[in-house]
């Protein structure tokens, strides 16, 4: 199907075989067809196709195109900031092993920072593989990415091979379909982490109702929450497919940013999809100030767990480093150290499950950085930590 947008009626199923592999399927349905499909025992899920954008970064001060070693916040340790705040310089683990999915705008494979490492690309946008928007290439650069210009970048630098689903096309847009085809390819070619630094545009998909289709603003807003509310059962049910296949092999542990609708501190929106799904790790934004970490000012509230996500420096296209704020820049540094509890818990006598490393990760996350009295639905269990 070309488009999500050329019908109302465009539909998502989710069907599994015996042993709990996610399959994703597209096909135009009718009302009886959406009824028949629900009392099959093989589908487990159905909703219709919404768009999704990446998380879009904000503008902070530190926000400035760069390609040497002269920012303050490095020049004295040669480490990004958001590395050493999840003790990621200082870990036993580099990431070595691991497989790494990540599912946005590509990637630029050309980048000195991803020099070693073999990218598996694949593209499920139609727009073909590469980056040209420039988030895919800076959220992987804070996962695995090399140093550059004498800064370490990554969190998990160690990493060998790496997944990158293009799920979103030069504009930063996609769909239902994009994504969970996506992330059907990453389980399918043996993922253990899967990062998504990506929304559900609800606001656009009532927009595109009633300009394209001509409907009441209230009857698109009724029709728009229906279908959010639908893929966020999807994704639920996908969630519960992705924990069972860890009776058949290792699993696979998905992480996602909570989103940066929020304005502290006139206001707080809580996380969004797919962020909100059970299962899903949900990442909050934390800014530095004179006395410990704060949830950044535009980070959702209700995240499992928070990351550094203002003024982060990574890889940009073409080459050198750039600054970036927003949950999609927290997303990575949870990745990255998931990466490196993997490592962890394979060198370990421990059971090697995602459960294991799920475990290992909510343990060790910690308040200490935080200024005094952070609500704890701001901040989560807290900032998480390297081994």
């Amino acid at each position: 199907m070309s488009s999500p947008f050329e019908s109302a009626r465009p539909t998502i199923t989710t069907a599994i075989d015996a042993v709990s592999e996610p399959h994703v399927e597209t096909a135009e349905l009718t009302k009886r067809e959406v009824r028949e499909l629900a009392r099959d025992p093989e589908v487990r899920g159905i909703a219709p196709v919404m768009p999704t954008k990446l998380i879009q970064p904000l503008e902070t001060n530190g926000n400035t195109r760069r390609t040497n070693n002269n920012s303050a916040s490095n020049s004295t340790t040669g480490v990004t900031w958001g590395v050493k705040a999840v003790g990621a310089d200082v870990s036993r683990c580099s990431g070595a092993n691991v497989i790494v999915s990540v599912l946005d705008t590509g990637i630029d494979y050309s980048h000195p920072a991803f020099s070693g490492v073999n990218l598996v690309q694949e593209d499920f946008s139609g727009t073909g593989i590469g980056d040209k928007f420039g988030h895919g290439t800076h959220c992987a650069g804070t996962i695995f990415g090399r140093p550059v210009d004498g800064t370490r970048i990554g969190v998990a630098p160690g990493v060998t091979k790496a997944l990158i689903g293009k799920v979103l096309d030069d504009n930063g847009s996609g769909d239902t379909d994009m994504l969970l085809r996506g992330m059907e390819w990453a389980l399918h070619q043996g993922a253990q982490v899967i990062s998504i630094s990506i929304g559900y545009d609800f606001p656009g998909y009532v927009q595109y109702l009633v300009e394209a289709l001509g409907l009441r603003p209230d009857v698109a807003t009724s029709l728009a929450l229906e279908a959010y509310r639908a893929n966020l059962r999807l994704f639920d049910v996908l969630m519960q497919l992705i924990a069972r296949r860890e009776s058949i092999g290792v699993g696979s542990i998905v992480t996602a940013a909570a989103g940066n609708e929020s304005s502290r501190p006139e206001f707080e929106i809580a996380v969004t999809l797919p962020a909100a799904a059970e299962g899903v790790v949900s990442v909050g934004a934390l800014e530095q100030s004179h006395n410990g970490l704060l949830p950044a000012w535009f980070s959702n509230t209700f995240p499992q767990i928070s990351a550094p996500g203002v003024d982060i420096e990574s890889a940009q296209l073409d080459g050198g480093l750039v600054s970036s704020s927003g949950t999609s820049m927290a997303t990575p540094h949870v990745a990255g150290v998931l990466a490196l509890w993997w490592e962890e818990v394979m060198k370990s006598p421990v059971p090697v499950k995602a459960a294991t490393v799920m475990a290992r990760m909510l343990a060790h996350a910690s308040i200490e950085p935080f200024v005094p009295n952070v609500d704890i639905a701001d901040r989560g269990i807290g900032i998480v930590r390297a081994p």
